[in-house]
C-alpha cells in the first residue's frame, strides 16, 4: 500500500491544488491530512470544500479548534489571532459544522496520524519535546509510526528502544528501520517553514518497503501572497511564502 500524508494546507488553495495534481501523477492508494486546513491563507472555505470533494480524511488541527472555541482562540498570539479572526469570517456555518466532526487522531494498521504530538495533541510542537518526553511518547505508542504536522518543518525522530535520534527529513526518499518506532513530521502544504522557500511539501509512504518520499511542489506563490495581504491577513504570512521584496 502506498499513501500520501499532507498537513497544514492553511487555506492556500493554489498550493493544495498543485499538491493534489502531483499526488495524482504519483498514484496513491489513499491520502490523509493532519489538520490545519484553514488559517493564514486566503481561501479557507475553498480548501475545506476541496478536501471534502476529494474525500481526504483529516484530523482536527489547532486552527480548526479555533473556529469552534473561544478558549482555543486564546492560545494564539496577536498576529496569528488576527489571521484566525479573519478566517472565522470567511467560512460558512456548514463548514464550521463539518470541522466539528473531525477526529483528534486517525489510526489504521501500524500508523497513527495526529496534528501536533502523539497521542492526539493539536497544540504541542514536536520541537518542544526533549528526549525524555519523546521516550515517554514512544513507550506508550502502540503504532510503529506516528505522522505529525503543526511545526511546518520536516523532521524524523526514531527510537530503537534504547535511545532517541532526531534529524531533518530530507527531500527525496528515505528508507525507515522497520524494527524501530518513528515520529515523522511531514512539513506543510500551504505554509512551509523547513527551509523557508515557497515549495509545498508532503510525503508519500510505501508501507510494503517502509520507504518515505518527501515531495516538493512548485506553485504560484506570489499570487497567494498578494491575496493574503488583500484579505487583511498579517503580511508575515505572505512573507513566509515569498520572501521579502518578492510580492
Amino acid at each position: 500500500m502506498r499513501f500520501a500524508v499532507l498537513s497544514d494546507v492553511h487555506a492556500n488553495l493554489t498550493a493544495f491544488e498543485a499538491v493534489l495534481a502531483d499526488m495524482d501523477e504519483q498514484g496513491v492508494d489513499r491520502a490523509l491530512h493532519l489538520g490545519d486546513i484553514v488559517g493564514y491563507g486566503p481561501d479557507p472555505e475553498e480548501c475545506v470544500n476541496l478536501m471534502r470533494a476529494r474525500s481526504i480524511p483529516s484530523v482536527l488541527g489547532n486552527h480548526e479548534q479555533a473556529m469552534l472555541s473561544d478558549k482555543a482562540k486564546r492560545w494564539f498570539n496577536t498576529s496569528s489571532r488576527k489571521a484566525v479572526d479573519i478566517t472565522d469570517s470567511l467560512i460558512s456555518e456548514e463548514t464550521r459544522q463539518w470541522l466539528a466532526t473531525l477526529p483528534t487522531s486517525i489510526a489504521f494498521d501500524r500508523y497513527r496520524f495526529v496534528h501536533g504530538f502523539p497521542k492526539d495533541n493539536a497544540f504541542f510542537y514536536l520541537y518542544q519535546a526533549n528526549n525524555e518526553k519523546l521516550e515517554q511518547a514512544f513507550s506508550s505508542m502502540v503504532m510503529a509510526i506516528c505522522f505529525v504536522g503543526h511545526t511546518h518543518m520536516l523532521e524524523h525522530v526514531e527510537w530503537d528502544g534504547l535511545e532517541v535520534s532526531r534529524k531533518e527529513l530530507p527531500l527525496g526518499r528515505t528508507r525507515l528501520n522497520p524494527l524501530a518506532k518513528h515520529i515523522l513530521n511531514v512539513g506543510s502544504v500551504g505554509q512551509p517553514r523547513d527551509d523557508f522557500n515557497y515549495h509545498a511539501k508532503y510525503v508519500l509512504f510505501d508501507a510494503d518497503v517502509w520507504d518515505i518520499e518527501v515531495r516538493s511542489v512548485e506553485y504560484d506563490y506570489q499570487s497567494v501572497a498578494r491575496r493574503i495581504i488583500a484579505r487583511g491577513i498579517p503580511g508575515t504570512y505572505a512573507m513566509r511564502l515569498s520572501g521579502p521584496g518578492n510580492l
